[in-house]
């Protein structure tokens, strides 16, 4: 009797206590020691990893520059800024990316509907296709435009020195922000309302508009974001066909290259933290409207 009580304590972690009265046994992870607990969280020492690579990495350069830039004071900061090319090169930055984004959020939703509703031959190959702006450098995207919209264009179209040319150009390394925003959305959107709305009789633009665009309209809007985030301060794809004309298509990573090349380093690091500022809102901007629109979901 005591044998049988022994073997079936020992598998489920209760020991016989005197009187054959069963006492509970504490679960062997909890007499274990404090490092070797897998707790899933990180600890104090990841936190600290983590901290000092993102200060290494980001904020000391960072920093560095936002005191480069402020080293003859406020007033030559706001000079260096508010110069006269200076501020047409942010003109036409700022003005190229809404473009480059509104552009994106319309055709890079229509790519994502059609990669996830449809079914096509070579929709694998289109859709490795659409990272293809990912992993190629961006100098090349700007010599294969150069010679496909410049002024020996095979199919005579001259975009070279034009602001034409640069949003082409902007539109093409940051085609997949959105397509990749709204991809899993999609992919995670309940059709079954979609299918009741059609069946009580609504059209498939007014079961689009009141039904599937308010679920994307949260990841199309971080989709656009970043990638107004990246056209402003993009320069490999526009180095070649933008012309770097001052005033005109001059953008203001390219104005930033031409104050270091002429010993300003004071004049770049202005307009760098200036682009870096209107990212950082942008991106806040965006963090922002997530965070309301998640709370909203959930009282709902």
């Amino acid at each position: 009797m005591t044998d049988s009580n022994t073997a079936s304590a020992a598998g489920t972690g209760v020991t016989p206590g005197p009187g054959g009265a069963e006492e509970k046994k504490a679960p062997a992870w909890r007499s274990s020691p404090l490092w070797s607990r897998v707790t899933g969280s990180s600890g104090n020492l990841g936190i600290a990893v983590a901290v000092l690579w993102l200060s290494v990495i980001v904020l000391l350069p960072l920093a560095a520059l936002t005191v480069a830039s402020f080293e003859q004071g406020i007033s030559g900061f706001w000079n260096a800024v508010t110069a006269p090319v200076a501020l047409a090169s942010l003109k036409v930055t700022i003005l190229v990316s809404v473009v480059v984004a509104l552009i994106n959020v319309v055709m890079g939703t229509l790519i994502a509907w059609v990669l996830v509703r449809d079914d096509f031959p070579g929709k694998g190959v289109v859709n490795a296709l659409i990272d293809l702006p990912f992993a190629l450098p961006t100098i090349v995207a700007s010599i294969v435009l150069l010679s496909l919209y410049g002024p020996q264009s095979p199919i005579d179209i001259h975009l070279n020195a034009t602001k034409a040319g640069l949003v082409v150009a902007l539109a093409f390394v940051t085609l997949p922000f959105v397509v990749r925003s709204v991809q899993p959305v999609l992919i995670e959107l309940d059709r079954e309302v979609e299918q009741a709305s059609l069946s009580l009789g609504a059209s498939n633009w007014t079961t689009f508009r009141l039904i599937v665009l308010p679920a994307l309209t949260p990841a199309i809007l971080s989709g656009g974001g970043l990638a107004f985030a990246r056209a402003i301060g993009e320069f490999g794809s526009v180095v070649l066909i933008g012309g770097n004309i001052p005033r005109d298509t001059q953008v203001a990573s390219q104005y930033i290259q031409q104050q270091i090349e002429i010993d300003r380093p004071l004049n770049a690091a202005a307009v760098s933290v200036a682009l870096l500022a209107i990212s950082f809102l942008v991106l806040f901007t965006l963090r922002v409207l997530a965070e309301r629109s998640a709370r909203k979901d959930q009282d709902s």
